[in-house]
């Protein structure tokens, strides 16, 4: 068993962007997926990023930020197939933090301060800002083998839910744990409340 992994999910078909939302560039010219996996990588020693059949140019950009690049056969079936695709690539670790490649909104710390909490010994680790639960999370060894047996579009939500009251709630005042990009209009700043 090794440490604790970062498990990049960059595989979804972007639909609702109306283009290839991963490859879009941010206001400082980097890729949406590729400033995702800098912050993950910048806090883990690896990161292991899922990509669909065919991302051949994202495979290779993820490659050159010396993330571990998976292709999954079964991408187009969901984040569930994803990530357990992951899961497999991964081996036995002592944790696994969970990121989504359209969330490069993450503050560094927040990553740390998960990535922390499974350390210590947390079976489950979430980043909570204003009391919502966010990404990235982490899982413990424990549930490696119910990663493996996702399949669909569930993703780790179903495991989250029925492991409720075993989560580790990270607080933090990074408002990127809740900010994906789905839609061209979510990378406008967000309103000050």
């Amino acid at each position: 068993m090794s440490g604790i992994v970062g498990l990049l999910l960059a595989a979804g078909s972007a639909s609702r962007f109306g283009s290839d939302k991963l490859h879009h560039a941010l206001p400082h010219g980097v890729p949406i997926a590729i400033q995702s996996a800098r912050q993950l990588r910048a806090e883990l020693d690896t990161v292991i990023a899922v990509v669909r059949p065919g991302q051949d140019a994202l495979a290779d950009k993820l490659a050159a930020e010396k993330c571990q690049v998976v292709v999954c056969d079964d991408a187009a079936q969901g984040m569930g197939a994803s990530l357990a695709c992951a899961a497999r690539v991964a081996g036995e670790q002592a944790g696994y933090l969970i990121a989504l490649g359209d969330m490069p909104f993450i503050r560094r710390s927040t990553i740390a301060a998960v990535r922390d909490a499974l350390a210590r010994g947390a079976p489950l680790a979430a980043p909570y800002f204003r009391a919502k639960r966010g990404h990235p999370v982490g899982f413990s060894s424990a549930f490696r083998g119910a990663m493996l047996s996702l399949g669909g579009d569930e993703g780790a939500k179903r495991l989250l839910k029925d492991n409720e009251s075993r989560i580790v709630k990270v607080p933090v005042g990074d408002p990127g744990v809740l900010r994906d990009i789905d839609r061209p209009e979510d990378l406008a700043p967000p309103a000050v409340v």
